[in-house]
């Protein structure tokens, strides 16, 4: 027997599953049609892969060794796919560009100026609060890019295949509280001037619970929180029912202000990702500049930048390196 992509696709599903029954569901077809092939397998290849034991299926050494050739092939092939029908799409639809992100003040500016640089192309956009779905969407080729936020202690599961660009290595978390809260007054807020607050949070956003918890613990508080999407919390917050941790490129109202936290406890990263470096160059210097514009856009961070010494804060153009 000679092997195929498909028997190195069933040997990566057992060790992946740890089970034969699972593998087979996974795959598409019965178990026992499954282990037929793992046998005929095993025998091309002169050796047992799996060890069958009462609570699954285990890699021998052997197997091992195999499926650390095998992942790699699989993984490729994939890309091979994926890439190959995007194209084909391209080709017959004509040139198009599918955009996924979660929240950003970003956003329009970046389509706008898309638009502009790539007349005569398609540009969608697909929102998610999940960057880990984004990529994942990227990596099966159901997107081109995704341009995520990883929040600080909370990496993201970045597929192997997939090419990233950090727009900024941390992004300072500000807070955003009632214009009447006595801290509102202030150009910068301490966590303690929070601590008799209801804080809320969107717990489906990747990392952004942890992320608050670590922050409040670390600070020695324990207040109340709320679960909500991100757009009932700005209506509590107006309110002055909670108070939320927001994008520094948030912009304040009349009735909701916009803050730096001292200290800046929490941050995120802000990267672009894509299956070729030439996609990334296709969108990235739009993004950046969509971001910074965004930025100066909004007050409080615009102060913030100053403060921090980069001039982008003021509209200068000179960057100064990630993770400054």
């Amino acid at each position: 027997m000679e092997l195929e992509v498909r028997h190195l696709r069933a040997l990566c599903a057992i060790a992946d599953t740890g089970s034969l029954h699972k593998a087979a569901r996974q795959l598409g077809m019965s178990q026992p049609s499954l282990t037929t092939q793992l046998r005929r397998i095993e025998n091309a290849l002169g050796g047992q892969l799996f060890a069958r034991e009462r609570t699954g299926c285990r890699p021998t050494p052997l197997g091992r060794s195999v499926l650390s050739r095998a992942r790699p092939l699989v993984t490729e092939m994939r890309s091979l796919v994926s890439e190959t029908r995007a194209a084909a799409a391209r080709t017959a639809d004509g040139p198009r560009l599918r955009i996924g992100s979660t929240a950003s003040r970003a956003i329009p500016g970046w389509l706008r100026r898309l638009r502009i640089r790539l007349p005569g192309t398609e540009i969608s956009l697909q929102m998610d609060v999940s960057a880990n779905a984004l990529l994942r969407m990227v990596d099966a080729a159901q997107l081109d890019v995704a341009f995520v936020h990883e929040v600080e202690g909370s990496p993201l599961r970045m597929p192997e295949a997939l090419r990233r660009r950090v727009l900024l290595d941390r992004e300072p978390q500000f807070v955003s509280l009632a214009a009447d809260h006595p801290a509102a007054g202030r150009p910068v807020v301490r966590l303690g001037d929070l601590a008799d607050d209801r804080w809320m949070v969107d717990p489906t956003v990747d990392g952004e619970w942890d992320g608050l918890r670590r922050v409040l613990t670390a600070a020695g508080l324990n207040p109340p929180v709320l679960h909500g999407d991100y757009l009932t919390a700005a209506s509590l917050v107006a309110t002055g029912e909670v108070v939320a941790l927001c994008q520094p490129t948030s912009r304040g109202r009349a009735e909701m202000a916009v803050r730096p936290l001292h200290g800046d406890p929490l941050g995120v990263r802000l990267l672009v990702a894509a299956r070729a470096e030439e996609e990334l160059d296709a969108v990235y210097g739009e993004l950046e500049a969509a971001y910074w514009e965004a930025a100066r856009q909004s007050p409080a961070y615009a102060q913030w930048l100053l403060r921090a010494g980069d001039p982008r804060g003021a509209g200068g153009g000179t960057l100064v390196p990630a993770g400054r």
